[in-house]
């Protein structure tokens, strides 16, 4: 997207640390915002906070692991502002622990909201954006825990990986019709998603202490107004990866070596040696079995 102002922004996880931070940096561009939010106090106290900013806004309750929910957010998000251009898919929890300590409701949680709430998201603003024929952008908030995988993290960084990977297919498959998939790996960042246990749903076991590792560096982490004018700057300059913290290279680059290792490995394999077999171009869409 090369242009943004006038244009419809919806973000899930609005009402707080990434979602609001995008919601200020879009909104001053000169977009219309909704948010969506599953918490209504700090959701109608976002939609104050860009009303006073003198942004076009407006504000949905919405719980990302549940399809109909977002189906409706969707359709408010129609019928208040006609379009929308860009979607984030942002909304958010952390789980994590020690491999025996991972209760199955925060699998199921993790699980739902994270990965599930993007496929939703995916699925249920894809067909609007098609029917505009104006071209739009995803945002699927991935992270770090994308790219590198810390112990004790696992059913975060399952989703997160999902998530890039994800992003990855669809940007190959919807790049020709001028969609943009782009996927947000932030690092450390100050938005409380250590604490995001206070608004898990009945189905999944209700609200708990937040079982997540790393929360005093997550709030010791950067401003997320800054990861908002960075997704902003990334949008507009059509970048397929958002990454926020460029110190973390090293971290990426550490697990790549273990991957190439890992091929270099096969290459001197005696139970391989011999083999002509050779790859299809898994770039044309085919699937390996």
């Amino acid at each position: 997207m090369d242009d943004v102002k006038g244009k419809t922004a919806f973000i899930t996880g609005g009402a707080s640390g990434l979602g609001l931070a995008m919601a200020h940096a879009f909104g001053e561009a000169g977009m219309q915002v909704m948010l969506a939010d599953i918490e209504e106090a700090p959701l109608a106290a976002a939609v104050a906070d860009l009303e006073a900013r003198q942004i076009k806004v407006g504000g949905v309750i919405c719980d990302v692991s549940d399809r109909a929910a977002l189906q409706h957010a969707a359709a408010e998000t129609i019928a208040t502002f006609g379009k929308v251009h860009l979607v984030c898919n942002n909304a958010g929890v952390g789980a994590g622990g020690a491999i025996d300590q991972v209760a199955p409701a925060d699998w199921d949680w993790i699980v739902s909201v994270n990965l599930l709430g993007v496929v939703y998201g995916m699925e249920t603003f894809l067909p609007l954006i098609r029917s505009h024929g104006e071209g739009g952008c995803f945002v699927n908030t991935a992270s770090m825990a994308g790219m590198v995988s810390p112990p004790g993290m696992e059913p975060y960084t399952a989703t997160k990986f999902a998530v890039v990977a994800m992003s990855e297919g669809w940007a190959g498959q919807l790049a020709p019709e001028n969609i943009q998939v782009s996927v947000l790996c932030p690092g450390f960042v100050r938005t409380k998603i250590n604490q995001s246990g206070r608004a898990r749903q009945a189905r999944f076991g209700g609200p708990v202490i937040n079982p997540i590792v790393a929360g005093n560096l997550v709030d010791s982490g950067i401003d997320p107004e800054r990861v908002g004018r960075r997704v902003l700057e990334a949008v507009l300059a059509g970048e397929s990866y958002i990454f926020t913290h460029p110190d973390m290279r090293g971290a990426v680059q550490q697990r790549f070596e273990r991957i190439m290792a890992g091929f270099d490995a096969a290459d001197g394999s005696q139970a391989l040696a011999g083999m002509d077999y050779q790859t299809p171009d898994l770039t044309g869409g085919i699937t390996p079995v």
